[in-house]
């Protein structure tokens, strides 16, 4: 009986030094249970489940996704009109995280069945609601720490100074000279426009209208905004210049065209106050 005792302790500790090594990955003290395979439908939600740290867990991104430009573990999917649920089945996810409104219901119902959990999340077009898109992902990973994100808005938000006289300013978007859109109210735009000090050059609409030359010369814009992407695709200053009605206008003559990465000039994720003071000082050289 005197021998007992410590063959059963014995049994005990193997056991619980096994237990704690099943527990853990390779050097890594996080317990595996609170690791996710996080599939993010969004390029806003992809940058700020990598700003609160996850970036290593997320294991595919939509086409939107430019920013960090590199996810190691991220495959790239298609547009979120595009998926299908036998693919992203496939990736073995425990979370897909997407925007409210940009998923197919029937879609949702087929990744639910397979028992991924789906978090949709609200995108509102404001300061606020960018503080709030924040705080429900954090939430949803159960990340108890997200203040320093809201803090960086706020902080970026207030380098912006006043613009005097108020600058008119044309958002266009485009892949090429044939298919040019006008953001009018609405849209992730018009509010980033506005949150720099500056004013749209085209109301009375919501949404995207296209761009013709009667458009344009009414906007008499100050100064017109783009992609980054749209450079190229529109062969440059020169090509932009070269449009239909651009040259009588305020920013055709003063050739005050301005390029900002589309992420995040429009993404109103944890990069807004950034997108903002950034086109605020942008406007203010131009003046």
């Amino acid at each position: 009986m005197k021998y007992k005792l410590p063959l059963l302790l014995l049994a005990f500790l193997a056991l619980t030094l096994l237990g704690c090594s099943n527990a853990t990955e390779k050097g890594d003290s996080t317990p595996l249970n609170e690791v996710e395979r996080i599939i993010s439908l969004s390029g806003a939600i992809t940058e700020t489940v990598y700003e609160l740290g996850r970036g290593d867990q997320l294991i595919a991104v939509d086409v939107t996704s430019t920013y960090p430009a590199a996810l190691p573990n991220a495959e790239k999917l298609g547009h979120t009109s595009s998926l299908k649920a036998e693919g992203l089945i496939s990736l073995d996810p425990t979370v897909i995280i997407f925007e409210k409104g940009t998923l197919d219901q029937t879609l949702i119902g087929q990744l639910q069945s397979a028992d991924i959990r789906m978090v949709g999340v609200e995108k509102v077009l404001s300061v606020e609601g960018a503080k709030q898109f924040i705080m429900d992902i954090a939430k949803a990973l159960s990340i108890a720490e997200a203040q320093f994100l809201i803090d960086q808005i706020d902080r970026h938000l207030a380098e912006v100074s006043d613009l005097i006289p108020v600058p008119k300013v044309l958002f266009i978007y485009g892949r090429g000279a044939g298919s040019l859109m006008v953001a009018g109210e609405k849209t992730s735009l018009d509010e980033v426009i506005r949150l720099a000090g500056a004013q749209n050059a085209v109301s009375g609409f919501q949404d995207f209208k296209p761009l013709s030359n009667e458009v344009l010369i009414a906007a008499n814009p100050d100064v017109v905004l783009l992609f980054e992407s749209a450079k190229e695709s529109l062969n440059g200053i020169n090509g932009i210049l070269d449009l239909p009605g651009m040259k009588e206008t305020t920013a055709g003559q003063k050739q005050q065209i301005l390029f900002m990465d589309g992420q995040l000039l429009s993404g109103f994720g944890p990069r807004l106050g950034q997108a903002v003071a950034q086109l605020n000082k942008l406007l203010q050289t131009n003046e």
